[in-house]
């Protein structure tokens, strides 16, 4: 089965589609993703480490969950999937933190990202079984030292992370939903 994402116009409407498997690459074009922070009743995120298998940023730590919806599918409903898929977890209080995402990133080998990428929250009370293939490792933290960690070490974290980080920082939105 080939997966799909959905490619956008400049004013970051649909354009088309096409097969996930080679839309990542040196001319990345742009499209349709999306980026999730999952917490806990602690008052902990989750964040993960990238696969050795992944093609862009294997190893890096990120964000909960990535991901880009199916044609026709709701930003919800792909986060729920993904979640679910890459982590294992069936989450709850999906929320919009930042409705207008956009970056563009280049890794060491040379594979661009070029995402219109909105930012959700979402709670969870289980424990993270993760996909080998996507996940490495995990760990719950609080958001301050999350915080702190990337502003030390920008480079061991996503560069999407990053500025996602920033940007809610900046607008004095809670990550905890």
């Amino acid at each position: 089965m080939i997966e799909e994402v959905v490619l956008l116009d400049v004013k970051n409407q649909p354009a088309g589609t096409m097969d996930k498997a080679l839309v990542h690459n040196a001319q990345t074009p742009l499209h349709l993703a999306f980026s999730c922070y999952i917490h806990n009743d602690r008052g902990e995120l989750l964040i993960t480490r990238r696969s050795l298998n992944k093609i862009a940023w294997p190893g890096v730590w990120t964000n909960s969950a990535c991901g880009h919806p199916l044609p026709g599918e709701s930003l919800q409903a792909a986060v729920y999937r993904r979640c679910q898929y890459e982590l294992g977890l069936s989450v709850e209080k999906i929320t919009s933190l930042i409705g207008e995402f956009q970056y563009i990133a280049t890794d060491a080998s040379g594979i661009v990202e070029n995402e219109f990428c909105p930012i959700f929250s979402a709670f969870c009370r289980m424990v993270p079984e993760p996909r080998d293939t996507e996940v490495m490792d995990f760990q719950w933290v609080k958001p301050e030292d999350l915080l702190n960690s990337v502003r030390a070490t920008p480079w061991a974290f996503s560069p999407w992370m990053v500025l996602q980080l920033g940007q809610i920082t900046e607008k004095n939105l809670s990550l905890l939903g």
